[in-house]
């Protein structure tokens, strides 16, 4: 399953909120949460942004969880224009 690797609580909120994986959210995962550097290049909509986010969000959730959530910047994402342009 797609989504075992995340906490619960991410998981069901992935599944309630977005639905069932992108083949590009599936092949990202298991690199970018083994903290591999991972370069996604795919179409527009095929869900770059939550393969990259949801596991940093995911990261994040388990640090505070655990109190080991340091107050600095973690992550940092840069987003192509035209995707900026269209989600403003």
């Amino acid at each position: 399953m797609p989504l075992a690797s995340f906490h619960p609580l991410i998981a069901e909120w992935f599944e309630s909120s977005v639905g069932t994986p992108t083949d590009v959210q599936i092949q990202a995962w298991p690199a970018i949460q083994s903290g591999s550097d991972v370069l996604i290049a795919a179409p527009t909509g095929s869900g770059k942004t939550f393969a990259a986010f949801l596991s940093c969000i995911d990261h994040l959730f388990k640090q505070a969880l655990a109190c080991d959530l340091d107050d600095h910047t973690q992550v940092l994402y840069v987003s192509p224009l035209k995707a900026l342009s269209n989600d403003i």
